[in-house]
């Protein structure tokens, strides 16, 4: 696995979130839009209180955020998704520790780059729903005045709407990682792999 993500990777996780917060309010937005433009919202709110900026305070912002993204994102789907053909070959003990480290990989990363939201300006074109999936397509307008454009990959859990994928210039996050991981197996082990994630997970500590 490369030491460093891929640039569009850490560009998906700095934007993500906050596709809808800045988006053209006129467009209709969809079910799927609309819970995670609720995220979103409660995410803006927290990076807002005063007292959460506080020196000393960096900790406190962070759980919280990070138990915000942990209501919309499916995190087991896309650890098992992320990690392709091994996947069925964990056992189920391997499997929870390997959605657990691959949740704090994506979670440390997302929460060290919205704390430098700069209000960039987003608008989105379009919600795609089949059956329990959906496709919200996005643009990003950034500061620079350049474009990027991210879609969300969503399904549907019963009344709830989770993300479980995203693409960015048409690269897909879970794929991304899932080159990533197999270039680790392939050239050494699983256990490798395991060990570069703990040591990834306990610099973010």
């Amino acid at each position: 696995m490369k030491d460093r993500i891929a640039v569009k990777t850490l560009v998906v996780l700095f934007f993500g979130f906050f596709l809808f917060f800045a988006a053209d309010r006129e467009v209709r937005a969809g079910e799927a839009t609309n819970q995670i433009k609720g995220t979103i919202d409660e995410v803006i709110k927290i990076l807002n209180i005063k007292e959460l900026k506080k020196p000393g305070k960096e900790k406190d912002r962070q759980t919280r955020i990070r138990a915000t993204i942990e209501k919309r994102f499916d995190f087991a789907e896309m650890a098992k998704r992320s990690l392709g053909i091994y996947w069925k070959q964990r056992t189920p003990e391997e499997q929870k520790e390997f959605t657990s480290l691959f949740s704090d990989l994506l979670e440390d990363t997302y929460i060290r780059k919205i704390e430098r939201y700069e209000d960039e300006k987003v608008e989105y074109s379009s919600e795609k729903v089949e059956g329990s999936y959906a496709d919200v397509k996005t643009t990003i307008k950034t500061t620079k005045g350049t474009e990027i454009s991210v879609d969300y990959r969503i399904f549907k859990e019963g009344e709830k709407w989770e993300v479980y994928d995203i693409i960015v210039e048409g690269v897909s996050l879970v794929n991304n990682y899932r080159t990533q991981f197999n270039d680790v197996i392939h050239s050494s082990s699983y256990g490798e792999l395991i060990q570069r994630l703990q040591k990834k997970s306990l610099k973010g500590s």
